[in-house]
């Protein structure tokens, strides 16, 4: 069972309220995520570009330019290395254009991640050395890659690492020429939560004004920028914020052939792009290539000129995200059956080792049991040096950390508090458990789901020009969430069932002054009439099937929402929680 648990900080938004023209709702949900003063309330409803730091703020950032400028007037051969997953695919596709219209002789390679792992290594390196390579640059990796750096040293190549990773403790080895990451600690630049992407779009900004080239022709990656930004579950807040509102705006009309071509074989063509669909839609099928075959099939669709062509590879992404989600569906089944046939099940951590799930997938896998049992989960699978896997936190627990007090166990990893990525050999995989949980200091209640409410919102105070008026709070996600309402002692008058496969409850609600609004709730509506026939009985849940007056009263969580149909638009709750 849930902990329901009511936001409740105290300020005065009487200034807010009148120099933004908000609501005192608004003005409160504001104050909930940080917000109270004028200026940071006018950049949060309104994020325009103009709003952006400075580029060359970002340690290592001038340096790093000057190498590239200097490269490209020399005609020197420069490499970028990517991630195989979506930040890191974006990324590489923004600084190889980049670079190409600045003039550069400039290829990329991105890793297998079956064959090379995770990041730069001895093998890209030797393919940068036998293609003449002197110079190459990281995006979205390199912080943690010491031995390949010095290997690059060793064979007279300039390393130039753009990340957004964690820093990690033998930091101070690493011998790259530049590093240019806000997360380093001696780093002025005012925001430090980009991702991957975000650091490249920034060298691209200060590259351009370098080159003579107009800034503002950094802009055209925005709505590309936003698919990293989202899909990289990075907070919804500061640059991202904008990044992401405005890169939403510009997706419909992207002049790109690879991104109009899959967006439209999707089917989201006709249908407004939202975070969802970034995060769910787009970015998993761009993903798939870097899980189930080659990264760079992502990047070649982004750069693709040919309308024929673009349409092939979309489909190829479009089938092989498929077949990833039909995969990611059974190794959740086996997961969850290891786990309740096992001993782990009341671990604080869980660790999972199954050889029979592919690696690609491991990491969408732990996040889902993350979701159903509440713990940080690691889940592990065999490889060709052992084993490896991914590991998915919860709010409270700092899985990069973590394994760094384990570090003696693990063989390569990194990451961020929430998420991270580890190999290890196979017989250390049961002592990575037992030191993860003895180390664990979460409590029973931190196992437990919180469900954060911003107010508590009487039934008559719901209206449509609220509803709209929270939309300019959009784009929702990490960091900012949708605004999250509770009342207590709602009457319900009518339910019903709706949807092809009869999986929406529709609940009318009945206000204090007399009107009735909608409520759907897609939860599990067995539980639903169970929990309601427990307390009520089956004759008063009969009745309220029926829609006849019923003795039915629930609390209720919720978000509020706008339907729209044929013309007609009405203020709906979006039924989260109940009891």
């Amino acid at each position: 069972m849930e902990k329901w648990m009511l936001k409740n900080i105290k300020f005065n938004t009487e200034k807010l309220i009148n120099e933004l023209n908000i609501s005192e709702i608004m003005a409160k949900i504001l104050v909930n995520r940080g917000i109270t003063n004028v200026i940071d309330g006018k950049k949060f409803i309104d994020p325009e570009l103009k709003y952006m730091h400075n580029p060359k703020l970002m340690k290592g950032m001038e340096k790093g330019v000057n190498i590239i400028k200097k490269a490209v007037k020399e005609k020197s051969r420069i490499m970028i290395v990517g991630d195989y997953d979506v930040d890191g695919v974006i990324s590489t596709y923004i600084l190889f254009t980049s670079l190409r219209e600045c003039g550069a002789d400039v290829i990329f390679e991105i890793p297998h991640r079956i064959n090379d792992g995770y990041g730069i290594n001895k093998s890209i390196i030797d393919k940068a050395i036998n293609a003449g390579v002197n110079i190459i640059i990281t995006c979205d990796n390199g912080i943690s890659a010491i031995d390949a750096i010095r290997y690059a040293k060793e064979n007279g190549i300039d390393v130039i690492i753009t990340d957004h990773h964690d820093i990690p403790v033998d930091f101070d080895k690493l011998q790259a020429d530049v590093v240019i990451n806000p997360k380093q600690e001696d780093c002025p630049y005012p925001f430090k939560e980009l991702c991957g992407a975000g650091v490249a779009f920034k060298f691209v900004q200060s590259l351009f004004n370098e080159m003579g080239i107009n800034t503002n022709n950094a802009n055209k990656y925005i709505h590309i920028l936003a698919i990293a930004t989202v899909c990289d579950v990075v907070d919804l807040v500061g640059e991202n914020r904008i990044i992401v509102k405005n890169g939403i705006k510009e997706i419909e009309n992207t002049n790109n052939i690879g991104l109009s071509r899959l967006i439209r074989i999707t089917g989201i063509e006709d249908k407004n792009i939202t975070t969802y669909t970034l995060g769910f839609v787009i970015g998993p099928c761009i993903n798939a290539s870097g899980r189930l075959d080659l990264a760079k099939k992502g990047v070649e669709l982004l750069l693709c000129q040919d309308a024929e062509a673009a349409d092939k590879l979309a489909r190829e992404l479009f089938e092989l995200n498929k077949e990833r989600k039909d995969m990611t569906q059974n190794g959740v089944i086996q997961a969850v059956n290891q786990i309740e046939a096992s001993n782990i099940r009341n671990d604080s951590v869980l660790v999972v080792f199954n050889p029979d799930i592919h690696e690609s997938i491991a990491g969408i896998i732990a996040g889902r049991l993350k979701e159903k049992y509440f713990r940080p989960v690691i889940l592990l699978t065999s490889a060709k040096h052992g084993a490896k896997g991914s590991g998915r936190s919860i709010e409270g627990y700092n899985m990069f950390e973590e394994l760094t007090k384990c570090k003696e166990l693990l063989g390569k990893f990194g990451g961020h508090p929430m998420a991270a990525g580890m190999s290890l050999e196979e017989d250390k995989i049961n002592l990575l458990r037992l030191k993860l949980n003895r180390n664990s200091k979460l409590s029973k209640e931190d196992l437990v789901p919180k469900v954060s409410i911003d107010m508590q919102l009487p039934m008559d105070k719901i209206t449509l020009n609220l509803a709209s008026e929270l939309k300019c709070l959009e784009p929702f996600g990490k960091g900012n969430a949708k605004p999250v309402f509770a009342e207590r002692n709602v009457n319900i008058y009518r339910a019903s069932i709706l949807g092809s496969n009869q999986n929406v409850l529709r609940l009318t609600l009945k206000t204090k002054d007399g009107r009735y609004i909608n409520g759907v709730y897609f939860g599990d509506i067995d539980n639903f009439k169970k929990i309601s026939m427990d307390k009520f009985g089956e004759e008063e849940v009969v009745k309220l099937f029926q829609g006849k007056n019923n003795n039915v009263v629930l609390d209720l969580v919720f978000n509020l929402d706008i339907n729209e149909y044929m013309g007609n638009r009405n203020v709906q709750l979006i039924i989260t929680n109940f009891r």
